[in-house]
């Protein structure tokens, strides 16, 4: 309720994937794919202390290090760095 509420007072549109239609919301399933294949099925998550810290390293991995092609191929601190650069240059 939270998030409808924070649509509603953003004025943001609220759209729900259709049933059967994953392929809405791909970035979510691909994320979800690659979080499952490299570390739920590849790790024991177990106690939850270490389940966080592995988790953490994870997304630490993730977001930071990892080239993506909407990004030309660059991670998203190459990405970022090059962004900056080039507003400063213009």
């Amino acid at each position: 309720m939270a998030v409808l509420r924070w649509c509603r007072d953003t004025r943001i549109d609220w759209h729900y994937i259709a049933p059967g239609k994953p392929m809405q919301n791909a970035f979510v399933e691909s994320f979800n794919g690659s979080f499952r294949d490299e570390l739920l099925n590849e790790t024991p998550l177990s106690p939850p202390a270490e389940a966080r810290e592995k988790t953490g390293a994870w997304k630490e991995d993730y977001n930071r290090n990892r080239p993506r092609s909407s990004f030309g191929n660059l991670t998203p601190q190459d990405f970022a760095m090059k962004s900056r650069l080039g507003t400063k240059a213009a």
